[in-house]
Order: C-alpha cells, then sequence, then structure tokens
C-alpha cells in the first residue's frame, strides 16, 4: 500500500507502508521539468529507500514553565530534575504542580523542562472539564487569548493571566528525518492509519522540525483513546494540502 506527493516541481516522495512491521518505506524520485519523469544521474538526485518509523507520543496534560514561575513555586534559583528523557534536549522533570479550576483541581500534573520563554498548561478535554475551563485547541505555542488557571507549587500558589490550551495534534521531527521525507518545517500532514491507508485519523497535522526533537506524532489522552492508539503505536503520513502555520520556535 502506498501513498505519493509531490513536494516541490522536480521530485515526488511516495510512502510504501508494510504491513508485516508496519514501516514506512520511502522512495524518492526525481523529474526533469519539460522531459517526463526520469532520474538525475547525480548520487545525490538518484532514487533511494530508507525505513522510517513514525510514532505515537500520548502526552498526559502537563505544563510548561518560565524560570521566574519555577522559582516562584518552588524555590530561588531553582532548577528541574530530570525524571525521563523525552527527546535531545526536554525532559519529564521529577517535579510536579497542582491546577486549581473553577469545578475543582488536579494534583501532580507533570512539568516538562527545561524551562520555556513563556508558561503552557496542555490539557486533555477530559481534564479541563474536571477543572471547569474551557480553553481553546491550538498549536502548542499559540496562547494569545487562552484563559488562565491557579498553579500551585510547594512554595506558593501564581494565578496565570493565560496559557491555557488544549493541544491540537501536532508532529515532531529532526532535520534529518525531515530532509527524508521531503517535509518541512510548518508544513502539514495528514495521519493515516497504519493498517489500512485508507483510514485517516487526523488531517491537517502541523509539523515542527527541530533538533531538538525526534520523530513522534503527539496527542493528548482523549484524541489517543478516540483513535485507538498508544504511545509506540506506529502510523503513516500523507502530506496534506494546507497551508503553512507557525515556526518551530512556536510549535512545541
Amino acid at each position: 500500500m502506498f501513498s505519493q506527493f509531490t513536494s516541490s516541481p522536480i521530485r515526488t516522495y511516495t510512502y510504501f507502508l508494510s504491513a508485516a512491521d508496519r514501516t514506512i518505506f520511502v522512495k524518492v524520485e526525481s523529474h526533469n521539468e519539460g522531459a517526463g519523469r526520469q532520474m538525475n544521474q547525480s548520487t545525490h538526485e538518484q532514487a533511494t529507500e530508507s525505513r522510517i518509523r513514525v510514532t505515537v507520543a500520548v502526552c498526559p496534560s502537563h505544563v510548561h514553565l518560565t524560570q521566574g514561575l519555577i522559582e516562584q513555586l518552588f524555590c530561588d534559583h531553582y532548577r528541574l530534575h530530570e525524571r525521563s528523557r523525552l527527546g535531545p534536549t526536554q525532559f519529564a522533570a521529577r517535579e510536579s504542580v497542582s491546577l486549581i479550576g473553577a469545578n475543582g483541581r488536579m494534583i501532580d500534573v507533570r512539568v516538562i523542562g527545561p524551562a520555556r520563554k513563556t508558561n503552557q498548561v496542555e490539557l486533555s478535554r477530559t481534564d479541563a472539564l474536571k477543572l471547569g475551563i474551557d480553553p481553546p485547541i491550538r498549536t502548542p505555542g499559540d496562547i494569545e487569548g487562552t484563559p488562565g488557571i491557579l498553579i500551585k507549587g510547594p512554595r506558593t500558589q501564581v494565578a496565570l493571566g493565560l496559557g491555557v490550551i488544549r493541544a491540537r495534534p501536532h508532529l515532531h521531527m529532526n532535520p534529518h528525518d525531515a530532509d527524508r521525507l521531503g517535509i518541512a518545517d510548518r508544513d502539514r500532514v495528514d495521519v493515516v492509519n497504519d493498517a489500512d491507508a485508507r483510514r485517516t485519523l487526523f488531517r491537517d497535522v502541523p509539523v515542527s522540525v527541530s533538533a531538538d526533537y525526534r520523530l513522534e506524532l503527539h496527542l493528548d489522552e482523549d484524541e489517543s483513546t478516540a483513535a485507538g492508539l498508544a504511545s509506540g503505536d506506529y502510523v503513516l503520513l500523507r502530506k496534506s494540502s494546507a497551508s503553512r502555520g507557525r515556526s518551530s520556535e512556536d510549535l512545541r
């Protein structure tokens, strides 16, 4: 089974899905403008085949905090402690906070490190309803006009004026994988079921390319449940016709 798209006037990328080992094979074909389809003679432009596995990462509700807020919530000059590695630079911290909303509170909400430039709270719809908050669905990093929330740490509690979102599904990848797939930062892709490419799971998923990332599709717990996916599952990507969105610095 395969899908095909053209990412530039001279290249077509064909994705082959192996049902046996749930692997995507990527074949790159070059095209001569005005001369029909033929392979370029250079080694760089010849067709290549490589295995690219696109895994699912299910993300429970969590928070990204600035260094200033970390110090307010924990103590002066405080530094987060790594619990588990999420990428080359990102990690789930040992530290957690409580979120307090109009209808209740959530405890042990994981902090994701390292410290960020802006504060952001990412909730699933289920958790948002428990707290009595109605955050918009946004691409991570897009927090303008979003609601705030009360965050409680060991030292004190702080009211955020904005920053609470429901993160839309988004794809992380490093520059090497982006180059191999012919996908650029801020492109959009459709996510297809790995066993049945006729079944589209998510459309117009924004792509973020950064050396800090590894190749993963990020979903919250509600989205993963609805799609029948779990962390470690594999999905197939198909290029979307949607326009580009925000930069990789915002898609986090």
